[in-house]
């Protein structure tokens, strides 16, 4: 029997939307100094309609998200090898990118559900990228990586390549500013500093 007291019970579809929202608008949660963050429509939207190089890749952590540049033209290899040995043939990323989310608040160390957390480090074996930097100087990158021996060498020759790289045009720039026509790129880096040094002693010496 109904009574001007009675609250009338929602539709079916109504109560499914209502939960809907309330799971892609999903609040996050505080515990002391840890919280997690709103769940939004974009966020939703990478997982299935990603724009960006590091929107597609997201999962597997620090992801260059500038598409020009130095940096990201020497890890992007890095990226496209480690999707390719952690991510499953069967696995869609659309999967892995909403573990990532939903278990792992698209974070290398925050978890906001442990079952959906755990499945996504089931299913890539726990492989990712926690960090790249320059420290001392521009052309000196750190890659830190969780990954296989193929995944530690390959970020080991980045480092590498990019050092070398970024030391020779270092080592020609301050050549030419002694020697304005200086053509001889094709040194190598040991031949570089001891021509460098030649160069600087000459100068002293006038």
């Amino acid at each position: 029997m109904s009574t001007k007291f009675t609250i009338p019970k929602k539709p079916l579809r109504d109560r499914i939307t209502n939960f809907a929202q309330s799971l892609l608008f999903w609040r996050g949660r505080r515990k002391g100094m840890i919280h997690t963050g709103n769940i939004t429509w974009d966020n939703i939207r990478v997982i299935f309609f990603p724009r960006t190089f590091s929107e597609r890749y997201g999962y597997l952590g620090a992801i260059p998200w500038k598409e020009d540049g130095a940096l990201f033209r020497a890890l992007e290899p890095l990226v496209i090898f480690m999707d390719y040995k952690a991510r499953p043939s069967w696995c869609p990323r659309w999967v892995l990118r909403f573990l990532h989310l939903f278990g792992s608040d698209n974070s290398i160390i925050r978890v906001r559900n442990w079952t959906l957390h755990n499945l996504e480090k089931r299913l890539t074996k726990g492989y990712s990228i926690w960090d790249y930097k320059t420290k001392w100087t521009a052309y000196d990158l750190r890659i830190s990586v969780v990954g296989d021996e193929q995944i530690s060498n390959l970020a080991g020759d980045i480092e590498k390549a990019f050092y070398e790289k970024g030391y020779r045009e270092s080592l020609v720039e301050a050549i030419k500013k002694i020697q304005p026509d200086f053509k001889k790129n094709w040194m190598n880096i040991d031949s570089l500093e001891e021509y460098l040094e030649e160069l600087k002693n000459a100068d002293t010496a006038k």
